[in-house]
């Protein structure tokens, strides 16, 4: 993946997160990631999700580092200049094609079409890349919010495990 790459959408900017910035997310050094992007970073972005991965991201990085853009892309609103969530996939396709996909943003943003418009341009840009051939996704089966969103991506519900969801985006439908 072409790691010197950002996205531009008409309101965000999406950054691969690099290890020196996933470093001090570690440490909880908020104004050093802060420095770093150049952004404001709010408080709630620090929730249990950013925090249980990116210890595993950060030595996803070391061990390879061409993993650098299979991972955590940060959601940078534009006129606000203030990271205002996270998305990404856990690692570069595997051996069928397929990643994972997540993502969040912090509850100031929630319910304005920034999760969608962060979410279709970095699927948009992931299926250019050869490799890629399928993305998955979990949802809870009643966040209406998330199911909409994944709706809108096209991705169909492939299977149910209790209260999660499981969707698919193949690139031949998109």
């Amino acid at each position: 993946m072409n790691h010197s790459l950002h996205i531009t959408t008409q309101r965000l900017e999406l950054l691969p997160c690099s290890l020196e910035v996933a470093q001090a997310v570690i440490t909880k050094n908020k104004s050093q990631v802060e420095r770093l992007l150049g952004v404001r970073v709010p408080d709630d972005w620090y929730g249990s999700e950013v925090l249980d991965f990116f210890p595993m991201y950060a030595q996803m990085l070391i061990d390879d580092p061409s993993q650098l853009g299979w991972g955590v892309w940060l959601m940078i609103h534009i006129a606000d200049s203030t990271l205002i969530g996270d998305l990404g996939f856990g690692s570069k396709p595997d051996q069928t094609g397929t990643v994972e996909m997540g993502y969040e943003v912090v509850s100031a943003y929630r319910q304005q079409g920034f999760v969608f418009e962060a979410v279709e341009a970095l699927v948009d840009f992931a299926f250019t890349q050869p490799e890629l051939k399928r993305i998955i996704a979990h949802s809870p089966d009643d966040h209406v919010a998330s199911i909409r969103i994944l709706e809108k991506l096209g991705m169909q519900q492939i299977a149910r495990d209790e209260n999660l969801l499981k969707w698919e985006l193949k690139l031949e439908s998109k």
